[in-house]
């Protein structure tokens, strides 16, 4: 069976509901707190969700916070490749959440960045894997350059998933290039690609995600996300517009990882690349409505969902 691997952090989110960001140097009462495990689970688990075998191949630690990251996973039937990083618990990341669903994030290092080639290794992926990569990986040398030295020994049948995140544009270019030379999928919000390309937003979602693609290796994959209005893919030179589901949000934390999860998952099971992106569009609507970024619906869920937008 093919399997979803992640490579990436994962993190505990302490999500913070507030009325309204402070001025700077003030002070804001929170109207509620909440602690979820993030980061890399929220893919993994909208995966499992939509019924694939999924990997957590990156580094967790000893504490109260990776035991909050293995228990969510363990629930899900999402396996850990590696063993506990010793005497170091995984970091957090603050996640201030205002009425509109805008978020800000303040993210803190932990456990989560203490990985190697060997430890990366343990998922031992397959070809027909799906490994996923994050730019924030590639963000530090201390993950970046395990990260990147294992999967230049990978097989070239397994397919690696990018997904850029807002930290891959400030990369240095000789990391950037290396990293899209190694790249089989693209998967970004339109901000995201946007910045990679220095594209006009005057662009249409379907021109930037063409020209995306042959940043990347071979007949890739790209995929790039605009919220509420859907995504665009491009296959085999082909680009489709596949339209979103708007929906009054209550927290979009972790809605674009939902998306990632659920269309690598409907991959995995042979679904072609449109509708999958459709049935990930549909989950990564529902997500929206719910508090919490592991919070994704179940294949089940999604298939209800667009049973009514009939």
């Amino acid at each position: 069976m093919t399997r979803v691997i992640h490579t990436g952090q994962a993190l505990v989110d302490v999500v913070i509901e507030i009325p309204d960001l402070p001025d700077r140097g003030q002070n804001v009462m929170a109207t509620s707190v909440t602690d979820y495990a993030g980061g890399a689970v929220t893919v993994l688990v909208a995966a499992a969700r939509s019924g694939a075998d999924c990997v957590h191949a990156g580094a967790h630690g000893t504490g109260p916070h990776g035991d909050l990251v293995r228990q969510a996973l363990a629930d899900e039937g999402v396996a850990l490749s590696a063993p506990p990083v010793p005497d170091h618990d995984t970091g957090i990341c603050v996640v201030l959440i205002e009425p509109s669903a805008e978020r800000t994030f303040v993210t803190t290092l932990g456990a989560e960045r203490e990985i190697t080639t060997d430890s990366l290794a343990t998922s031992a992926p397959r070809p027909g894997d799906l490994v996923c990569v994050t730019g924030f990986s590639l963000a530090l040398a201390q993950t970046g350059e395990p990260l990147l030295a294992w999967l230049r020994t990978l097989d070239e049948g397994v397919v690696v998933v990018l997904d850029p995140g807002s930290a891959f544009a400030g990369l240095s270019p000789a990391v950037r290039t290396e990293m899209l030379a190694l790249t089989d999928v693209w998967s970004s919000n339109l901000e995201e690609a946007v910045a990679i390309l220095g594209t006009p937003r005057s662009d249409g979602l379907a021109e930037i995600t063409a020209e995306i693609a042959p940043l990347l290796r071979g007949d890739a994959v790209t995929i790039v996300r605009d919220g509420p209005e859907g995504c665009a893919v491009q296959v085999a030179g082909e680009t489709v517009v596949v339209p979103g589901f708007p929906q009054t949000p209550i927290d979009t934390n972790g809605a674009g990882d939902t998306h990632t999860g659920a269309l690598l998952a409907e991959v995995a099971a042979g679904t072609p690349w449109v509708e999958g992106c459709r049935r990930a569009n549909a989950a990564a609507a529902i997500k929206v409505t719910r508090r919490g970024p592991a919070t994704a619906p179940t294949t089940a869920e999604v298939d209800a969902f667009l049973a009514e937008q009939a």
